[in-house]
């Protein structure tokens, strides 16, 4: 089989939106190297140059960047190669804090200072690689000191994983409006010998339960829309992220007084 490999070259604060455009264009994976100014897709037919443009251009817009963000394309014709077991060998585990994001296949084990999280990659959003991600699991390890915990739009579930790996006799439950990311959350809690989450689809909603630590790792979009429920069900703290920091003033214009934290142009509000 051969592959169509399209290789872009950027301004670095356009990766994700490129990632993303090319993954709505159809694109079977990216790859970013160079210091983040060139991404990478593999596509199994040769892909439409205009159709790439158009995706490129509506990401842009999306993320605020300009045109000139994306400098060049060059298509060429790979051979097939076990790309999974080439991925693997450079695969490198996740550390945030105490916790590390790890693959199935790695061997690292819990130990005192640390706990492991086993998430297989490109399952669902969330496997510890993203500033959201990174940005939640750092606040949990701040502020949750067991008792409930509620995640909502779990994807993969690594957030309420972490927080039942640090408590295990807390109160955790996860939601999704996905019905394939529950079910991929709770396959990756069972390999994490995890088995205190309630796992539903769904979203927040008056039977709720309330919770000491709520955490929606969402879009500014979706946060703006559920907030007031959000408050609703949170009886300690409440953390929002998956915010550019471009978003963060109208959500702030609507909140108390927050604490913000940062990595790269991304945010997380803890409330």
């Amino acid at each position: 089989m051969v592959w169509h490999e399209l290789e872009i070259e950027i301004e670095p604060a356009a990766r994700e939106a490129v990632e993303y455009a090319l993954m709505e264009a159809g694109a079977l994976g990216t790859v970013t190297g160079n210091g983040d100014v060139t991404v990478t897709a593999y596509f199994s037919d040769i892909p439409s140059r205009e159709a790439i443009r158009s995706e490129l251009l509506d990401a842009l817009r999306i993320y605020n960047l300009p045109s000139s963000s994306v400098r060049d394309m060059t298509l060429r014709e790979v051979e097939n190669r076990d790309w999974l077991e080439e991925w693997k060998k450079t695969w490198q585990p996740v550390e945030v804090g105490r916790f590390v994001i790890a693959p199935p296949w790695t061997t690292i084990s819990d130990a005192p200072d640390r706990i492991v999280i086993r998430i297989e990659p490109g399952m669902a959003f969330g496997t510890g690689t993203h500033e959201t991600t990174r940005l939640c699991l750092d606040a949990i390890q701040k502020h949750f000191a067991g008792g409930s915990f509620l995640d909502v739009g779990t994807g993969t579930g690594i957030l309420a994983i972490a927080a039942a790996k640090m408590f295990p006799n807390a109160r955790v439950e996860a939601c999704d409006t996905d019905a394939e990311a529950i079910e991929i959350a709770r396959e990756n809690a069972k390999a994490n010998d995890v088995d205190n989450i309630e796992f539903r689809v769904g979203s927040v909603e008056e039977t709720t339960a309330s919770a000491d630590l709520v955490c929606a790792n969402l879009t500014a979009d979706v946060i703006l829309q559920i907030l007031p429920a959000l408050i609703g069900v949170t009886c300690g703290k409440l953390i929002l992220s998956g915010i550019l920091e471009t978003q963060l003033e109208q959500i702030l214009s609507v909140l108390p007084e927050v604490e913000v934290t940062q990595d790269g142009e991304w945010a997380a509000i803890i409330v």
